[in-house]
């Protein structure tokens, strides 16, 4: 059994720190807005020009002209500023977001990302990872361990094209929750049913144990 996009998004979710101030990459990492638990304020950021993110909007309460940076209509809290982008980067760059939570096509064992480029393919906008890596004080990726063509994801050296080097704190995936530490990969949590053995079978290299 592994566990589902929400499920993940909630891993991250119960980490949140409150009072932090988050950015939502595109993809699962904006079903973390889902799941904030109760009691806990964060305020979550998006590149696009959003502070103060709420849940996704219900069926027919949809603002067109509320999205994130990956377009979806969302909702805002009370309090909630828009701003253009360039304010939205400054905050990035001024080192204002504590936790980036980012989708990834490849994360290195020593804590290396590539999340913006798969050479030969189109890829729609850049998005604002380049900074967020480099800006904020904790990096989560968030993603599925296994690529389309059965390939693992947490590989022993990113192949695609850098975001950022040694900038993963965290990566949550359907298999197992793994911490980046001294350059290595820590086990945190497992999927239920799934063994540590069975995750250096499927990556071609070994884990740490916690």
């Amino acid at each position: 059994m592994t566990w589902s996009r929400d499920e993940m998004a909630a891993l991250v979710a119960r980490d949140l720190i409150d009072g932090a101030y988050v950015n939502l990459g595109i993809g699962i990492p904006t079903l973390v807005a889902n799941h904030v638990p109760p009691g806990v304020r964060v305020t979550l950021h998006s590149e696009n020009g959003l502070l103060g993110i709420g849940p996704f909007p219900f069926e027919g309460e949809q603002d067109p002209d509320l999205i994130n940076a990956g377009k979806q209509t969302v909702t805002a809290t009370p309090g909630a500023s828009v701003f253009d982008s360039a304010a939205s980067f400054a905050m990035i760059r001024a080192g204002k977001v504590d936790l980036a939570v980012l989708g990834g096509l490849q994360v290195a064992r020593n804590g290396d990302l590539a999340n913006w480029a798969v050479p030969g393919s189109f890829v729609r906008g850049m998005g604002g990872a380049m900074d967020l890596v480099a800006g904020s004080r904790r990096v989560v990726v968030v993603m599925d361990l296994v690529a389309r063509d059965g390939s693992a994801k947490l590989v022993p050296t990113c192949t695609l094209p850098l975001t950022g080097t040694r900038v993963v704190d965290r990566v949550v995936t359907d298999y197992a929750v793994v911490d980046v530490v001294d350059g290595d990969l820590v086990l945190v949590e497992l999927a239920p049913g799934h063994t540590r053995e069975e995750l250096e079978a499927l990556l071609g290299f070994e884990v740490r144990a916690a």
